[in-house]
């Protein structure tokens, strides 16, 4: 499966890199969500996993773009953040994201939250 990570923090994209590898995924990378844009747009990717606060536009502004366009509407979204009192998991879901996930990622988690995502059993 072909999941875009959206992460400008450095150790957080390497986290969730190594994880969605291990698991045979393939990862795809932005760390701005309008060089994230083109790119998904491009690439078509199966999942996106999605920081929520980022320099340029917020996860939650970008997720509304993806899921107001008709190629990308499809993607399911993956939100993160560590600013779960900013952005909160009723927010993340009501601008279209699939899923909520709290950092510092759990491992096993993030595993379980993509299968869940993409309907694949564990």
């Amino acid at each position: 499966m072909n999941i875009f990570v959206i992460e400008d923090d450095p150790t957080h994209l390497k986290l969730a890199r190594s994880v969605l590898t291990a698991a045979g995924h393939t990862v795809s990378d932005a760390e701005r969500a309008e060089q994230a844009l083109s790119a998904i747009k491009r690439d078509k990717p199966d999942i996106i996993l999605l920081d929520l606060h980022l320099p340029d536009i917020d996860g939650l502004e970008l997720t509304r773009k993806l899921k107001a366009d008709p190629e990308t509407r499809p993607i399911p979204i993956v939100a993160v953040t560590s600013y779960y009192e900013q952005y909160k998991m009723k927010d993340a879901l009501a601008a279209g994201c699939e899923a909520y996930v709290i950092k510092p990622i759990d491992t096993r988690e993030l595993s379980q939250v993509i299968s869940d995502v993409a309907g694949i059993p564990q």
